[in-house]
């Protein structure tokens, strides 16, 4: 089935339209091409205002900053345990390790936990509470 656009007049296959619900045949009336171009023009032009937004959303730039400048440090002095989590990352992605509910309490939203980051993928699931108790009873 085909649709013509009503911004750019080419005749193209719904496809290329974004489904919307309130019109009849459920595809938006312009092509995704227009679309995309029509909302970059926007946010061209009320740039401004978006700019704004996320700033007020994330905080200052400088907190930013701050909050990068320490989690660099952080990573600089700790290489082991930054590569043992970028494995446990990347075998998520790949799916050869299946993140798990807190051991604790079952909250999905879990950490991956290493005893011992000689062995990257052997890891405990915590949540973020939990985690953050374990390593602090750890400390003391």
């Amino acid at each position: 089935m085909t649709k013509k656009c009503f911004k750019c007049g080419e005749v193209k296959p719904l496809s290329e339209f974004y489904k919307d619900r309130r019109m009849n045949d459920g595809h938006l009336g312009k092509c995704k091409d227009c679309t995309r171009l029509d909302a970059k023009e926007n946010r061209w032009a009320h740039h401004d205002r978006y700019m704004e937004y996320e700033r007020r959303r994330r905080g200052s730039k400088s907190r930013m900053r701050q909050r990068s400048a320490c989690t660099q440090r952080w990573r600089r002095s700790n290489p082991e345990k930054r590569k043992a989590q970028r494995i446990v990352e990347r075998a998520i992605a790949a799916g050869e390790l299946k993140r798990q509910s807190c051991e604790e309490c079952g909250e999905p939203r879990s950490h991956a936990h290493h005893d011992d980051y000689s062995d990257p993928l052997d890891v405990r699931w915590l949540c973020a509470s939990h985690h953050t108790r374990h390593h602090a009873a750890e400390r003391f």
